[in-house]
């Protein structure tokens, strides 16, 4: 599709949305979205009885309308609007979701939960249920391309904003909405789009996502039932672009549409935490592996990271396991003594353990703008004189060094494995690369409810 004027780009996205097909999609991006399925499935499947979730479930359970959908990873079913709430939390909850890294969206955690909840309602086939997944991602970061990175910085969780209008354009495309009812949907939307990064390093942070995929939801349905907005929600004066963002990018949206794709520029976590962080424990890692270094010896450790890390993970004393995923001061000392960053790494026992607190207590970062953001420098300094130095040029899972599918494989088998069978997981992930083969999307559904 040729880019068109500003004026006109809600209208414009909506009606991309009603027209594309599958058969519009090349093979590869398609590939990328079975990906992101995937990985979306695995980490709320690891979050699915954390304590964010519980606490959820047990506020909201006693209201839940028809019991029409699963809640991942466990024996409940609620209604769709509560589950993809609560599976919109899950996914978010443990740090480990999917990164668009122009937008730093999470989108699959967002649009994945607001599908599946509406495929266990109606019947929808594999191929459009990954269409409609696929243009919910799209639909996110567009809209997010518009308005960063002013947006973001001002102090909006763009997950929680934009993740909004891509639950609403991927349920719309379920429940067949025209052109005119979508358009609805994508400004009911944009006056329910929220989320505030003041609220990183409490449950808040995965309430974002987990409303954007219930708000989106519900802004599709009362699209479907003839509930209006205005038809120029994103783009007029005072709309979604021009009050959460300054002087946006209203063109981000249309350009390309339909020829290029965001989701192929997304990325997948190996470590759960803030992404920005990544370079630095590859770096942390590296240096463990192939030193044999006591922790006691170490005199300093000296990070040069993107202006974003400190802004975004800037805690020196974190003390909860939220507040250490958005601290690169613990997850360096962390990942230098321990050789590697799983959850086990951001327990509170080892935020609190002395060792990591010494080592951390010498960890000194440092913001330089002619650093990217997928790349860091990491040196240790020893009482004796001695230094060590590794410069992470691209962190591992980004773009310049994708997670491969045998690696988002393994991190979905140890995300899934405390819930599900070792059967039932490898099940899942077959499912998933043949969804387009199956004419009830809903099977995701009915394979991630709880074994265990």
């Amino acid at each position: 599709m040729n880019e068109v004027p500003n004026e006109g780009v809600t209208r414009t996205l909506a009606r991309y949305v009603v027209g594309a097909q599958p058969a519009d999609i090349p093979d590869a991006v398609t590939h990328e979205a079975r990906r992101a399925l995937l990985h979306w499935l695995g980490c709320s499947l690891g979050g699915c009885r954390h304590e964010a979730v519980e606490a959820a479930l047990a506020t909201f359970g006693e209201f839940s309308g028809p019991r029409e959908a699963t809640v991942l990873g466990r024996g409940e079913s609620v209604d769709i609007l509560l589950a993809a709430l609560l599976n919109g939390i899950s996914a978010d909850v443990l740090g480990f979701s999917d990164t668009h890294l122009k937008t730093v969206i999470h989108a699959g955690g967002v649009i994945g939960p607001a599908v599946l909840a509406l495929a266990e309602r109606t019947r929808v086939s594999g191929k459009d249920f990954l269409h409609a997944f696929l243009l919910g991602i799209e639909v996110a970061c567009r809209v997010g391309l518009a308005v960063y990175p002013w947006h973001y910085a001002r102090g909006w969780h763009i997950t929680g904003t934009a993740g909004t209008f891509g639950a609403a354009a991927a349920a719309g495309k379920l429940l067949g909405l025209n052109e005119q009812r979508m358009t609805w949907a994508l400004g009911i939307a944009a006056t329910q789009a929220a989320g505030l990064r003041e609220m990183f390093g409490s449950m808040c942070k995965s309430l974002h996502g987990g409303r954007a995929a219930q708000n989106g939801l519900s802004a599709a349905l009362l699209a479907h039932n003839g509930f209006t907005s205005s038809e120029s929600a994103i783009e007029a004066p005072r709309g979604f672009a021009h009050v959460l963002g300054e002087s946006p990018n209203l063109t981000a949206i249309t350009a390309g549409l339909g020829v290029t794709f965001e989701v192929s520029q997304n990325t997948y976590k190996p470590f759960p935490c803030g992404v920005v962080i990544h370079p630095v424990i590859d770096g942390c890692i590296a240096l463990k592996a192939a030193h044999a270094f006591a922790a006691a010896d170490i005199r300093r450790v000296a990070l040069r990271v993107h202006p974003l890390v400190l802004e975004l993970c800037g805690r020196k004393t974190p003390a909860t396991t939220f507040e250490a995923k958005l601290s690169v001061y613990h997850s360096a000392a962390a990942s230098i003594l321990k050789g590697r960053m799983t959850e086990q790494e951001y327990a509170v026992a080892i935020v609190s353990n002395h060792e990591v607190v010494a080592v951390r207590d010498k960890v000194v970062a440092t913001a330089d703008a002619a650093i990217r953001e997928e790349e860091a420098d990491v040196m240790i300094e020893f009482a004796d004189g001695k230094t060590l130095h590794h410069h992470v040029d691209y962190a591992t899972g980004s773009t310049q060094r994708p997670m491969s599918d045998a690696d988002i494989e393994t991190k979905f088998r140890g995300l899934a494995t405390p819930v599900l069978t070792a059967a039932k997981i490898e099940q899942l992930i077959d499912a998933c690369w043949s969804i387009t083969q199956t004419d009830d999307a809903a099977v995701l559904a009915r394979l991630a409810a709880a074994q265990i």
